[in-house]
């Protein structure tokens, strides 16, 4: 191996919306030395050196000068996961059995789930299949930007009815009884519903219509209300403005529905935190921080906030172009946009309780995903670790959401008509497909085996790990696979000597239509692993790369889920030692 140069300096600047690469080099350049953050999605960096490898058959190298390291970024990683295998005080809370959940857009949830004479099968068995692994379903936020334009009437004959112009823009719905019937029967028994109601219009007696319809349509499933939907959106509404409305409303809602708890879910705004989150703009910010602090509770109704999060977007081209697989499928990128929100949740949970922050809509693509980047098996790993990394800094719940564009978000958007390419499956032939079950939906799968029927089961970020002030160790901090390689760990509260579960993803970017030899991680957690009472078993999530687009080439535990149902015999391997492999663009789960 030889260096070709280590004494150039070049400025970079780091951005969630394109790669970092040395100059004039293949590889990616790890940068030190964060002098300021410049806005929610960009990070700049002082001067560095850069060196470039040579030898392009090296395996396992890695080299340090002066503040710069580069990182063979198709090689075979090894890494030792060092311990100390106690519970670490960075863990979360007791994770929420229902962490994994879902958000269907009003305008599309009766395409998702049929009406009462003609069920959809493949949502019910999806949704099932979750709940047998956890014993309790995943919840169902009903909602979205559509809410804010659909009204009640008790006379309509059919569950919903969307009004939709002739250039296919989505107006306003209506919906029924047979609304409520159909959410009752169809989904899993026992599911928990938050209703999004209609701010938008101002209109205090539509919302209340609507929370009434709810409640007795859906006795004892009503889990939580939200008024209005990304109201940081629309009617030029700061905290103060917002809350003067949203809290007589809650108010008013519960007098009139006789409720005995708080039922709402503040805030369900869009935008992310400016940083530093303590300057006077990111103060002025609509959020549930600054909601909580211009009075929204002053009358006790608020039981949690939500925020939305959207990684990336298609809403204009200039976004659109860096919404792509290896930008997406990088933990680097994805924890350090979480990590915006760490002020927030803290402040939260501090004021409302250890389960009151959720993010109550997201995906990985904002306007509705993009073809070949939300619809393959890379959007699962970008799920799996989203869902993993936000339990680990307490979140309580995350709401994937579902549905399509006939809302028409912004006037330069790529998607218009169907389904959302970043949905987990289309219930119904669309004009982007066919009834099918994409790969994304098996990382729930993971997460909800991960939990189990466990009630008190904790997470933590093994590696890369957290730094001193919470946020995620960086390059420049420590993390020697560029994001690469992640590692969490579980412990049950009454055994917190070692973790049970270890959950490992290796995000290398392999595509199915690559050649050559797949990359393989190789993991030593011999140092977790103490001394197990039985067999350590492992289940894999794999698909032959991170471009695939199909359900029935992607296997959880051995097994396809492409019709709703496991097809296939559940593969588990027994572990051997301590060395685990995995495949770039896979995970696994091991059962200590």
């Amino acid at each position: 191996m030889g260096v070709k140069s280590y004494a150039t300096c070049e400025l970079s600047r780091y951005d969630y919306d394109s790669p970092l690469r040395a100059p004039s080099s293949g590889y990616d350049i790890l940068m030190k030395n964060r002098t300021s953050i410049m806005s929610a999605r960009a990070r700049l960096f002082k001067p560095a050196c850069w060196i470039q490898v040579v030898d392009e058959d090296m395996i396992y190298t890695l080299l340090t000068v002066a503040s710069c390291v580069v990182w063979a970024s198709a090689a075979n990683l090894a890494l030792k996961v060092a311990g100390p295998p106690s519970l670490p005080n960075t863990a979360s809370h007791a994770l929420h059995p229902s962490l994994a959940s879902f958000s269907f857009e009003t305008a599309f949830f009766i395409s998702y789930v049929g009406n009462t004479t003609s069920p959809n099968s493949l949502t019910r068995n999806l949704l099932e299949n979750l709940k047998d692994r956890v014993g309790v379903p995943a919840e169902v936020r009903i909602g979205g930007i559509t809410a804010d334009s659909t009204v009640w009437d008790p006379s309509l004959d059919v569950a919903i009815f969307n009004f939709v112009d002739n250039t296919g823009v989505l107006i306003n719905s209506t919906v029924g009884p047979a609304f409520w019937d159909a959410a009752r029967e169809l989904l899993p028994e026992g599911t928990q519903v938050t209703v999004n109601l209609n701010l938008e219009r101002l209109n205090f007696i539509g919302a209340l219509a609507m929370a009434e319809s709810a409640v007795q349509g859906l006795p004892n499933q009503v889990s939580a209300f939200e008024i209005g939907n990304e109201p940081d959106h629309y009617l030029d509404f700061t905290a103060a403005s917002y809350s003067d409305i949203w809290e007589p409303w809650s108010k008013n809602i519960i007098i009139a529905l006789n409720l005995t708890t708080p039922k709402f879910q503040l805030a369900a705004t869009a935008e992310d935190p400016l940083w530093p989150y303590n300057t006077s703009a990111a103060n002025a910010q609509l959020d549930c921080v600054s909601a909580l602090a211009a009075g929204a509770d002053n009358a006790s109704t608020v039981e949690s906030c939500s925020e939305h999060t959207y990684q990336y977007s298609v809403c204009d081209p200039t976004r659109a172009a860096v919404a792509t697989l290896p930008n997406l499928v990088n933990h680097t990128r994805l924890a350090e946009y979480l990590d915006l929100w760490q002020p927030r949740i803290i402040s939260v949970r501090d004021q409302l309780g250890s389960q009151a922050f959720v993010i109550g809509e997201y995906n990985s693509v904002s306007c509705s995903g993009h073809n070949g980047v939300s619809n393959t098996f890379g959007q699962a790993l970008w799920l799996l670790d989203t869902t993993l990394y936000a339990a680990s800094i307490n979140v309580s719940r995350l709401y994937i959401h579902q549905g399509g564009p006939l809302a028409l978000q912004s006037a330069t958007q790529l998607n218009k008509g169907g389904f959302s390419f970043y949905d987990l499956w289309y219930p119904i032939e669309n004009l982007n497909g066919p009834v099918q079950v994409f790969p994304a939906y098996s990382a729930y799968l993971f997460v909800a085996e991960a939990i189990g029927n466990s009630r008190s089961l904790r997470i933590a970020n093994i590696y890369p790990g957290r730094q001193a002030n919470g946020s995620t160790i960086t390059t420049a901090g420590g993390d020697v696979t560029q994001g690469q390689l992640v590692v969490y760990g579980f412990w049950e509260e009454s055994q917190p000597s070692f973790p049970i579960k270890l959950a490992l993803l290796n995000l290398q970017i392999f595509n199915e239509t690559q050649t050559g030899t797949r990359p393989v991680a190789t993991f030593d957690i011999s140092a977790m692993m103490g001394n197990p009472r039985g067999g350590i078993s492992i289940r894999r999530l794999e698909a032959p790369g991170a471009d695939t687009m199909f359900a029935n080439a992607t296997t959880w535990a051995g097994q396809s889920f492409e019709n709703g149902m496991g097809n296939g015999t559940i593969v588990e391997e027994e572990m051997v030692g301590g060395m685990v492999t995995v495949e770039a663009s896979s995970a696994v789960l091991i059962n200590l």
